[in-house]
């Protein structure tokens, strides 16, 4: 036991880093900003839609919205005032319910026509500026052609084989996958980061695994010794994993939730929600550290980690206590700058908790950070205990872009944030980004920056594996999408 002494050094310790990463995020951000060289600008929302929350798929199960989302660019044309358009939109591992079902893993391709907004809008086209509808939908399988499943790992593993690496598996004998973001490459194919791992996988144009990145040593999942997906919830004799957290690695249901490519081409950027367990992970109000992988992606079925990065996640007061937003998505601007969509939990339509804390989407500058890449910190030696994050190691630096929060805004397109808890309150997770060409000769660097929530398959008519559902306290969740027009100089897609 710590000496009251000691404990106390450890509080104030604690305290000073929440303040120092808090205070940037007290103001509201500027219209410009600059990351690693590159300064860009936002000029505000232009655009918001709706997928209705019982909308189904071809499989005739409840379709589940944003964890990820890629633009289509081969699809992407200007028509007039107008766009249209198609992207791929990847929901998570299934309607959460104790102990996960055995939702057939998949990708929905959403195709739309965007019709940009300038000044006010009228109440009748507030949210019919982009009209998007379900077009297809892909089941993923494994090398075999077999479906994978949302259901939890336990502690279920497949042996490494071939070019493989030790897979996390379901009691099915199915690759369990709980997916959070997506690359669109440019022959079709697609790579899936996932959280159960936390992997990086590549799927053929059709759905079929190719490949799997396993990550550094420090965020495998380890309890007792042992590599251990589990995120927690019941097997099938309704027993939970000894013990419930992994002693080191990634937290529970906290893996690889934002990924993106660079504009190049040449890297991929993949993110952890938040920090691993040893890095201050194992408390709600330590977990600000987080890291930044970035791989090099000359050959995505062999991507090499080339640089590592500790990224500060904002951090928010949470009723008199230090409140971390975990990070979402990010949208890569080069290797050394992304864009990163971090928000607060539990607050929102369909939830009991109305009002919004913080949702913010973040500038990062890696530039000037230490890194980290297969030195110890990727073995054994943790980067940022309890929260603290080693004197040798410089974090990346942030700075506010965008409050989805933005009252003035959201009124606009006739949304708020908080009460009345209604359908036009804005839901607890947005946690996809994608940017598409503006293809305007006037501004040639500016993109539409699209934002969609994952409404989790929240319905009051759902189905899924076999079962009709209705959702607890009568939420239903729309899939919503928000879009920004903004100016991205140096990003050529």
């Amino acid at each position: 036991m710590k000496s009251p002494s000691t404990f106390a050094r450890r509080c104030a310790s604690l305290a000073l880093a929440a303040s120092v990463f808090a205070m940037p995020f007290a103001v509201h951000a500027e219209a410009s900003v600059s990351a690693a060289g590159i300064t860009i600008s936002s000029k505000g929302l232009v655009a918001v839609g709706r997928i209705p929350a019982n909308q189904k798929d071809k499989f005739n199960e409840t379709f589940g919205s944003g964890s990820g989302m890629a633009i289509d660019p081969t699809a992407w044309k200007k028509d007039g005032d107008a766009y249209t358009g198609a992207l791929w939109l990847l929901p998570d591992r299934g309607y959460n319910v104790e102990g996960t079902t055995d939702y057939n893993d998949r990708l929905n391709r959403i195709e739309f026509r965007l019709t940009p907004a300038t000044g006010a809008v009228p109440a009748e086209k507030q949210q019919k500026g982009l009209e998007a509808k379900l077009a297809d939908t892909i089941l993923l399988t494994d090398g075999q052609g077999k479906n994978m499943t949302g259901l939890d790992p336990e502690s279920g593993t497949r042996p490494a084989s071939g070019k493989l690496p030790l897979l996390p598996q379901a009691r099915t004998g199915k690759i369990a996958l709980d997916p959070e973001a997506i690359i669109r490459l440019k022959d079709g194919s697609f790579l899936i980061s996932d959280e159960y791992g936390p992997y990086i996988y590549h799927f053929t144009a059709d759905g079929k695994m190719i490949s799997a990145t396993q990550p550094p040593k420090a965020l495998l999942p380890m309890r007792k010794g042992e590599v251990n997906f589990s995120s927690n919830n019941v097997d099938a004799d309704g027993k939970k994993p000894d013990p419930k957290d992994p002693d080191t690695g990634r937290q529970n249901n906290q893996g690889l939730e934002g990924m993106s490519m660079t504009p190049d081409g040449k890297f991929v950027i993949a993110v952890l929600q938040s920090a691993a367990r040893q890095d201050g992970g194992d408390s709600g109000q330590t977990r600000m550290n987080t890291r930044a992988l970035v791989y090099d992606a000359a050959d995505v079925d062999n991507l090499k980690l080339v640089h590592e990065y500790v990224v500060p996640l904002p951090t928010f007061d949470n009723k008199g206590k230090v409140g971390v937003a975990a990070q979402s998505e990010i949208v890569a601007l080069s290797d050394k700058a992304f864009l990163m969509l971090a928000r607060d939990s539990n607050n929102g339509q369909g939830l009991k908790g109305d009002t919004s804390v913080y949702r913010k989407i973040v500038a990062v500058d890696l530039s000037a950070a230490t890194d980290i890449a297969n030195t110890a910190y990727d073995a054994d030696k943790p980067v940022a205990p309890k929260g603290v994050i080693d004197a040798s190691v410089k974090p990346a630096k942030l700075t506010p872009f965008i409050d989805l929060n933005d009252s003035a805004e959201l009124a606009r397109f006739g949304l708020h944030n908080g009460v009345p808890n209604d359908r036009n309150n804005l839901s607890e997770k947005w946690e996809a980004m994608s940017i598409a060409s503006a293809l305007d000769a006037n501004a040639p660097d500016d993109y539409f920056l699209f934002v969609a929530n994952d409404n989790d398959f929240l319905t009051q008519d759902g189905y899924q594996v076999g079962a009709a559902y209705k959702a607890a306290d009568g939420a239903d969740v729309d899939t919503m999408f928000q879009v920004f027009r903004v100016t991205l100089p140096g990003v050529k897609q």
